[in-house]
Formats: C-alpha cells, structure tokens, sequence
C-alpha cells in the first residue's frame, strides 16, 4: 500500500517552496486499489498538511489509469484561470512554474499537486445554496465561453455518452428477455427516447469548453462571508455548458443531501433555486428552452438509480425473475418520458 513519510512531504514542500516546519499529517481520502489487485500501483490519496504558524496545505498524490501529468496540469491551470476572474477556489502551489509533479516515493510513482485547505465543506443543500451554486457555475461557464477554456477529458455528465445520471444502455439490455405486450411497451419507449435524442442533436454540434465537473457532490465549500467556493477539478473536461448545467442542475437537486426538516417538494424547490441563481448571471437561448423538457425527460426516465443500482430497480427486478416488477417499471418509465401536450 502506498504510504509517505514526513520526509516526503518535507520534501514536496521544499520543491513547491514552502519554507515552514510539519505539525501533523492526515488522510483526507484513499482509494485502496490493492483490495481488488495486491500488486496494484494505482493511487489516488488525499492528505492535509498541518503547519507551524502557517494554514494547512492538501497534497493530491495520484497514479491512474488515463490520468496523465498534462490532465492534471491543464485541469489544476483551468482552475487557476477562474480563480483570477474571481472564482473562489482553493489557492495552488507551483514547483519550477507547473502545478503538478512527478515524485517516486518508495516503489510507487505518484503525481503530486498542492494546495490550500479550506474548510466548511457544504454536505447539505438548501434554497439559498443551491442559488449560490447556480450563480458559480454559471460564471465558471461564462469565463470558459469568455477564454476559450478547454481540458481534454472525459466527463461525468455528457447526455451523448456513458454519464452518472441516467442509463440507457442497461435499459437496453431488457430487448431479449421482454415479449408480448412487455415487448411492446419497451419498443414504444425505444422509439420516443431515439425521437428526443433527434430533438437534441443540435446540442451535439455546439462548441465545448472546459467545466468542473461535478460541482455538487462534496466539492463545494462556504466561506466565512457566506460565499460559495469550489475544490476539486478531479472530474474536469470539456462538455457542451448546457448540457452541464442542466446535469449539475439536477444532481445537486435529487442527489445532495438536504435539511432534516425538507418538505415534500423540497427536490424542486432547490432546482427551482439553481436555476435562479444561474439565469441571473447566464440566460437560456430560445433554443435551450425548448430542448430542456426532452433532456430532463430523459434523465428523469432512464434515471441511473432507479435502473441500475437502487435495491428495487429494474435491472434487479429482471435478475430475480420478477415479472410483476418489471412490467410496473416499464410504465412508470414510459409515464416519466412521456412530455405533457
């Protein structure tokens, strides 16, 4: 397992001067790649760097695979950018000019970046955060648009591609075990999601710039004058700044966890919310207006949990045999799909 000593982070800290003496370390985050495979030497770890009369640091050490030392320096200098145009984001350390860094650290080789640590991490939502999320990432998009912002990567939420939100394909999968009216039914389904994805096509041709990524999930902080900062552009890509929005949009409203006392509508009133926060700063187009009931429609169908990994999905329906079930699921898809005349 990958491991460092004070002398590494000493070490590190003298390349990316910082002349200060070590109080403490610890993990922030591991992932622990060697359970699946022993000899695994991909890392991903996260620690905080406690300081003699000087803010903590976080050290990112990270070997994996498709993660490049140029993916992570185009990343760590898309952040830099926003935070020049007064995005609040994490301060970065430079070692001879470049944010990240190569290390050999016992037998393992690890990227390595530093940065400041921040603190209150937003883990709940309410109304008035998720308007100030809306209103960053609007301007996070509206700077990449403005410096023709780019990071070749790969993103979470890009409805032309495999994404974390709905699931498609494993849908798909059902066309062999359905027959009679099942069979009908899925058919049916097929055709309006193909006919809505032609809806959307225009989206396809738009120019992409670069985004965080996944802006709701634990990567947003609070500072002590009530504003909403951003960490962690682990995730961060090109994608069409639309088609983000409305993904991060919907994340943020269905997936982050809200005040105990919510109310039963609470899931639209914090979209409701981002979306407010978000037009003041960049409006929709004609365009996007009309194409946004068949995006959301189609999340809202093929939605990833309710397919693939809730206890009672459909594709676990269809494991156990489970007829009744799926048949049910199959309604409610088509219901959700479905747009209102």
């Amino acid at each position: 397992m990958f491991s460092i000593t004070l002398e590494d982070v000493a070490s590190i800290l003298h390349d990316y001067d910082i002349g200060v003496g070590i109080s403490s370390i610890s993990e922030l985050q591991r992932y622990h790649y060697e359970r699946n495979d022993p000899k695994s030497k991909e890392v991903r770890l996260i620690v905080k760097v406690d300081l003699v009369d000087a803010s903590s640091l976080v050290i990112r050490f990270k070997n994996e695979e498709d993660v490049t030392l140029e993916l992570i320096e185009s990343q760590s200098q898309f952040a830099a950018v926003l935070k020049k145009n007064n995005i609040i984001t994490p301060t970065q350390y430079q070692a001879n000019g470049k944010y990240a860094k190569w290390y050999s650290i016992g037998d393992y080789d690890v990227i390595v970046t530093l940065e400041e640590f921040v603190e209150n991490e937003i883990k709940v939502v309410d109304e008035a955060i998720a308007k100030k999320t809306g209103e960053l990432l609007a301007k996070t998009h509206t700077i990449a648009e403005q410096y023709n912002l780019h990071v070749e990567n790969d993103v979470l939420f890009n409805p032309f591609a495999h994404n974390d939100l709905f699931d498609f394909d494993a849908f798909m999968s059902l066309a062999s075990t359905l027959e009679g009216d099942d069979k009908v039914l899925f058919d049916k389904i097929v055709d309006i999601y193909n006919s809505y994805m032609e809806v959307l096509v225009p989206l396809k041709n738009r120019p992409r710039y670069a985004v965080q990524g996944d802006i709701s999930d634990c990567n947003l902080y609070l500072t002590k004058w009530g504003e909403v900062g951003i960490f962690d552009f682990n995730r961060s890509g090109d994608n069409i700044l639309f088609c983000d929005a409305v993904m991060q949009a919907i994340f943020e409203a269905r997936l982050m966890d809200y005040p105990e006392n919510k109310q039963d509508d609470f899931e639209t009133k914090i979209l409701e919310s981002f979306w407010k926060g978000y037009c003041s700063v960049r409006s929709f187009t004609a365009e996007e207006q009309e194409l946004y009931p068949y995006l959301c429609a189609i999340i809202d169908a093929f939605w990833s949990s309710y397919i693939r990994w809730n206890e009672d999905s459909l594709m676990n329906a269809q494991k156990a045999g489970d007829v009744e079930s799926v048949r049910r699921w199959l309604s409610t898809i088509y219901e959700r799909l479905v747009l209102p005349n």
